[in-house]
């Protein structure tokens, strides 16, 4: 039987019923940086349909200082004194960018073609790429990870993806490589797979390197994307997970519906994980 949840059902999961849904809003709550030693940030991609200087004051808004950069704020081939700037500005807005991406390393065919990936994150400051690789280039990587001291969290796209759909085959693939080889987990692809999302979130440990959330109604309907709370995915179960394994990472929340105005539906979602994460933290 479909488990029928709503963001009251998830605070009650979690073991804090008595919140009230005033609770978990903006206005009625301190903003941390990292509730319950949790990083909340955004993945850029959510602001996707605006230029970098709204995109800062859209994330700002959020009252998250982490953020993971869409190269449509920073374009990947600008050359590096743009990029620098760009940084810049990000810093300027009080937000620290912990990785970029989703970069798209499909059409990479050589060592230089992917050098040129890493020369732009280096140009912007990148400590991690989230990125999309082959199966015929991804050993490629390892040394220019090495080289470059710039991690990478190989992005998992669900049933569609023809190269790493699921979290398993990206740990299968860099399971023998540098320890900053690792995975970004998107939840809501890989509900999509069928997997157990916490266990297998367990099962990553330190190959986990960051973390693209999102909540779904169906959890094997992509189109089914709602604001987090309002779906069935377990997100207090992912975030005690996440305690249990003192993730060092961020989970950063990748906002794909209402492309024209997402900041109120992420402005619900933010609230709800802020929620969520305060009645864990008190329990």
């Amino acid at each position: 039987m479909k488990m029928q949840t709503s963001r009251r059902g998830f605070l009650g999961a979690a073991g804090i019923a008595g919140l009230s849904a005033a609770a978990v809003t903006p206005a009625s709550a301190r903003i941390e940086p990292e509730p319950w030693g949790i990083k909340v940030g955004i993945a850029s991609y959510s602001f996707r349909s605006f230029d970098r200087a709204k995109a800062i004051e859209m994330a700002k808004a959020l009252q998250t200082p982490w953020l993971s950069v869409k190269d449509v704020h920073a374009k990947i081939g600008s050359p590096p004194e743009e990029l620098k700037a760009a940084r810049e500005e990000f810093a300027a807005g009080g937000l620290k960018v912990t990785s970029g991406g989703n970069v798209d390393m499909t059409k990479a065919k050589t060592t230089e073609d992917l050098r040129a990936l890493f020369e732009y994150a280096k140009n912007l400051g990148l400590p991690m790429m989230v990125c999309a690789p082959t199966h015929e280039n991804v050993a490629m990587l390892e040394p220019l990870v090495k080289e470059y001291n710039i991690k990478i969290a190989i992005h998992n796209h669900g049933p569609e993806d023809k190269h790493f759909p699921t979290p398993q085959s990206v740990l299968e693939a860099v399971r023998k490589m540098d320890p900053r080889c690792g995975l970004c987990m998107d939840i809501g692809h890989s509900s999509r797979t069928g997997i157990d999302l916490v266990k297998t979130i367990a099962d990553a440990g330190p190959r986990l390197l960051d973390m693209h959330v999102k909540d779904l109604r169906n959890l094997s309907e992509k189109a089914s994307q709602c604001d987090v709370g309002d779906g069935d995915l377990p997100f207090p179960a992912i975030f005690k997970q996440l305690k249990k394994m003192n993730y060092q990472g961020c989970v950063n929340l990748e906002y794909e519906v209402n492309a024209k105005d997402p900041l109120p539906g992420m402005q619900r979602s933010f609230s709800y994980m802020r929620g969520v994460l305060a009645g864990l933290a008190a329990a």
